[in-house]
Parts: C-alpha cells; structure tokens; sequence
C-alpha cells in the first residue's frame, strides 16, 4: 500500500510538472500532455489507480484542489476590464449559459442517444469553459486586451455557475429532501438560494477581512499566503455543507472582491499562488484521467463521437451568436469566441461526481456522462488550443507576432534613436516615458508609445495591449532602472530584463555592489552607461541594424542579435555571448565616417 501511494505520488506530480516543463518548450497546450500522460499511466499501464490509491478521501481532496483553482482565477478578474467589454462579457455569462445548456441538453438526447436525465447533466455540465486551460493560452496567444477579457471572464465567472448548474439538475433528478407538506419546486428553491447568498456573503466577508487586516499589518509577511489559502478553503468547505457544490461560488466571489479591493502586495502573493496551481491543475488532470477505465471508454459509440464534434461545431458557435445578436462585439469577434470553449478541469472533476450519483439512482447512461464529457475536453483541447493563436491572428485580435517584443524605459535622445531603428527594422517596440515631449522623435517615427509611469497601475493597462518580451531600463537613475527590472522580473522574466550599466562601477561589484536579485542584467558592457551612451550620440554615433553579409567595422559596438526566427539576443556582462547564426541581424552603435582622431575629440569635449 505505502508503495502503491508513493508511485502514484511520482506519477502525479513528477509526471504532472515534466509534462508543463517539456508543453512549454515545445509550445503547446499544457493540458494535451497532461491527459496523455494520465491516460498511459492509467488505463493503459495501470501504473495508477486513483480511487484504490487514494480511497474515499480522492473526491474531497479534488474539490479542495479545484477550490483553490477558481479562487485564483477570481483573482485574475479586475473590473476596470469591464470598461471596455462590459456588454460582451454579459452576454457570454448570462445570456450565452443558459443557450448553451438548452442546445448541449438537446444534443445529447438527439445526437448522443442520452436519457433526458443524463442529458440535462451532460448540458449543465459542459455550459463552463475551462480558466485552467483558458489562462495558459491566453498568456501564450497574446490577445489584444478585449477578446481575452471576453474569454477569461467567461471562463472564470461561468465555471461555478456550471457546477451549481449541475448540482440543481441532479438535485431534480435524485431528489431534495423536504419536510411534510413541503412543495420540492419550494424546497429546491430555498435550498439554492441558501447555498448561494452563504458563499457570496462569505466570500466577499472574506475579501473584507482580508484588505483590513493586510492595510494595518496584522498579519506579519510568512502566514498571509497560508491566510489567503485557508479563507479559500473555508469559503469553499462551508457553503458545500449546505448545498454541493455551491462553495465554488464562494472561492471564486472571495477571489473575485479581493483582486478588486487592490490590497498592496498581493501581487506578490498572486504570483506564488500561480505557482501552487500550476501544480495543482497538474496533478488534477493527471489523476482525474487516470481515473478512467477502459472498459467504459469501449462503450464511447458513433453517436457520441458525434455528440461531441456537435458541441464543437454547433452547439457552442450557435450559442454564442445568439447571446450576441445586436451586441456591440464585431462579427470577427463573436466567431471566435464562438468557436474557442475550451473545456477544463472543473468540467471533469464534476462529472466525475455526477455519472456515479446518476447511475446510483438508476438511470441508465449515467455511466456515459464522465467518459463522453473527457471526449468532448480532449476534443476541444486538441482543436482549440492549437487553433486560438492563428485564428486570431487571422482576424486580427492578436498583438503576437514571431518577432519578440522589446519595451524601453526612459525616452532620452539615444534611448528614441535605439527605438526608431529598431522599429524600422521590423522589431515590435515601444517606448515608455513620463514626458510626452521626450517622445516626439519616436511618435513621429510611428513607434507605439506609452506616457506612463511605468511602475502605475495607468501603465500596467496600457501595456496589456501590447505585452513586452524583453525590457530595457534605460534611464538617468541607475537605481530606479534597478526597480523598474525588479519589479517586472516576475512577469516578464528576470533573464529578460534589462538596465544599463550603473554610472558607478562598484555598483556591480561581485560583493560589494547591488545584488543581482535586485537589478536587471546589465545592456551591453560596463562603460555602456547613460553617461557614456549619450556622449557617444551627442558625438555623432548612431544604432544601426546591420544586414547578416554586412562587414562589420572595427570600432562597432555590439549590442543585440536579432535572430532569424524573431527571437532578441542581448549582449550582456551576465552572460556569455552566443554565436551568431545564418540570417541573425546585429544592432550595433557606430562611429559617424570620421577620422579616428577627430571621432575621439569630438567624444572627449562632449564628455567633458
């Protein structure tokens, strides 16, 4: 038995976390390798067996996972978004849900060959899209800000909605308990409306509780992530006591009133609970797929294979065009919403609960529900997240492209020149300064840019729209560039923010100088400072991109790699420099075609 657990534990997380390890590498959806490797070391090698490993306590263990889920993906939510989407976003939960059960219903029983039982749960089970596999394409594809807030509301908001959903379809079916001379139709009602107000009440008290006690620092910096975690729990557990599942609602309305009361320092804290479900969402799916058994898949027919091509290509398209009529969503819009549903792991955790409650209480197909619901999550898995990126490319919804994305911080004269040439080389740039006459240069060179402070919350949406894969601090203050590479690291990357080189040398001294934690990676070498930049440009050097069969020039300053493939190599003091390849473009500073003597006093008198 202790054997038995331990290989399971291997093969969840070890399996779980190497199969995110080689998704991102190879650029695909986390989540195709996840089910394949549930599947292989399930059903196939039966290295796991879920339910005999881990007992009776597999299905709580599950809801508390998927607790914390959705109170993280509450957190994604911030409603300054709704400015902007407010009308679509509305349509897609209140509107759309509802189109989507009806028409999901109706498909299972025509198409499937369901019971209308089995079908009503199949329908509510399948009106949620998935955050856990929405929000990792979405930070992938790099949709213009509108249609991710379309899909991630969507996703987060209808998520619970589906489980309570499918709870009061099953409470119908089964039956809710009700005293004498109770009406059920009553009952049932009270009995929702109980689970429901409990879980808002307790999940915005929490968010409440939560911003008072972190604004006067009751609760010292080690415990406030395990605070955040036991209150999501807690909203999770409590209101399940009073109707199943209805304690999804209260994790993801906490999340939710917490990511809008705009506590200080949650989004450090954010940052770490994206780790914890990274984990999380992988062991679900590894463990919920290895769940199943061969036997019940065999029973997956012709008419549920097509059941499942329907939802993709009716069922879903239908509804959204439909909650969408006469709205202010472009046609280009509501086909691709329409077509990108991805379903996730609140989908299969559910029915992995519901297909066994039916078949207790004797319906017969309850059985169908959990194998043609993990059909229909592999199927539009596999075909949307391979698709989202060039479809919306093709509609033009996405601000991706294959060259990397540079932002520059500080718009001095050598910083606009940086920019502008590098924009004419086909680079994506912009360029980012509190001053909006510092950016005159760049604006009429067309180069996109932000009047921000960069570390406000004014810049953190503007730069949603076009999300940087490198950073360059390059202003005056060696110490706010330091900040600003500080403070973006985590989002960005910290191999992939960078400052010029501090005025002061002993600033990077090995021991004694600012500790690599605390800074970016150093532009170009150490005499590349603010300083030494501008004089070099006051005295007639310039950037250019040289062409991969130029010559280069003795005196040429090698700052950057523009590869073949888009990707930015910088030269740096904390790397080694790579080999340039066939067809890699070089950004260089150049000496103006000046005698060497006259170059150099005309650099020594700008310096001095």
């Amino acid at each position: 038995m202790e054997n038995g657990v331990a290989t399971a534990v291997l093969c969840v997380v070890g399996g779980g976390i190497a199969a995110q390890v080689l998704a991102a590498r190879l650029r695909i959806p986390a989540i195709v390798l996840l089910l394949a490797l549930g599947f292989l070391v399930g059903p196939v090698l039966g290295l796991l067996h879920p339910t005999h490993d881990f007992g009776p306590n597999l299905r709580p263990l599950i809801g508390l996972a998927v607790a914390i889920v959705v109170f993280e993906g509450g957190l994604a939510l911030d409603f300054r978004e709704l400015r902007a989407s407010g009308e679509g976003v509305l349509r897609l939960t209140a509107f759309a849900l509802p189109i989507n059960f009806v028409l999901g219903t109706l498909a299972a029983h025509l198409i499937g060959g369901m019971m209308w039982g089995p079908a009503s749960v199949f329908g509510a089970i399948l009106v949620v899209t998935g955050p856990t596999v929405i929000l990792p394409l979405l930070r992938h594809a790099r949709l213009e800000r509108r249609s991710a807030a379309f899909l991630k509301w969507e996703a987060i908001v209808n998520d619970p909605v589906g489980a309570i959903l499918t709870a009061v379809v099953i409470e119908i079916l089964v039956g809710v308990p009700h005293g004498a001379g109770e009406d059920p139709a009553t009952a049932l009602t009270l009995h929702l409306a109980e689970g429901v107000l409990v879980a808002g009440a307790l999940g915005v008290g929490s968010a409440v509780l939560v911003a008072w006690a972190f604004r006067r620092d009751q609760i010292p910096e080690t415990l406030k992530t395990p605070v955040l975690l036991a209150l999501a729990l807690v909203a999770y557990v409590v209101p399940n006591l009073l109707m199943h599942e209805a304690g999804l609602i209260g994790a993801t309305v906490f999340g939710i009133a917490l990511a809008n009361r705009h506590v200080p320092g949650l989004a450090e804290l954010r940052r770490f609970k994206e780790s914890l479900v990274v984990l999380l969402v992988s062991c679900l799916f590894v463990v919920l797929t290895a769940d199943l058994d061969l036997a019940v898949l065999g029973k997956l027919s012709v008419p549920i294979l097509g059941l499942t091509a329907a939802i993709l290509f009716v069922v879903r398209p239908a509804a959204i065009w439909l909650a969408t009529l006469r709205s202010d969503l472009s046609r280009r819009e509501r086909l691709f919403v329409g077509w990108i549903g991805p379903r996730g792991i609140v989908a299969a955790a559910v029915a992995g609960l519901a297909g066994p409650r039916l078949s207790e209480a004797g319906y017969a197909g309850g059985d169908l529900i959990q194998p043609t619901v993990f059909a229909v999550i592999v199927a539009t898995v596999l075909a949307h997240g391979f698709s989202l990126g060039p479809l919306a490319r093709r509609f033009g919804l996405s601000t991706a492209a294959d060259t990397q994305r540079l932002a520059v911080v500080g718009a001095s004269p050598w910083a606009s020149d940086l920019v502008i040439t590098l924009h004419r080389a086909g680079v994506p740039v912009v360029i980012i300064d509190i001053y909006p006459g510092a950016m005159l240069a760049a604006r009429q060179a067309r180069v996109p840019t932000l009047q921000a402070e960069l570390l406000s919350r004014h810049a953190e949406e503007g730069m949603a729209d076009h999300p940087p894969d490198h950073l360059l601090a390059a202003t005056r203050d060696d110490l706010y560039n330091a900040l600003v590479c500080t403070r973006l690291a985590p989002e960005i990357g910290r191999e992939r923010v960078y400052q010029i080189a501090p005025s002061e040398n002993h600033l990077l001294h090995a021991d004694t100088g600012v500790s690599r934690d605390a800074r970016g990676k150093v532009f170009g070498n150490a005499d590349a400072s603010f300083d030494a930049l501008a004089g070099r440009h006051e005295a007639g050097w310039r950037f250019v991109v040289t062409e991969p069969d130029d010559v280069a020039r003795q005196d040429d300053i090698h700052l950057l790699t523009i590869k073949a493939g888009g990707s930015l190599e910088f030269v740096s003091l904390d790397h080694g420099a790579n080999e340039a390849a066939e067809g890699d473009r070089s950004l260089i500073l150049r000496a103006p075609t000046l005698p060497a003597i006259e170059v150099q006093d005309r650099f020594a008198q700008v310096s001095a």
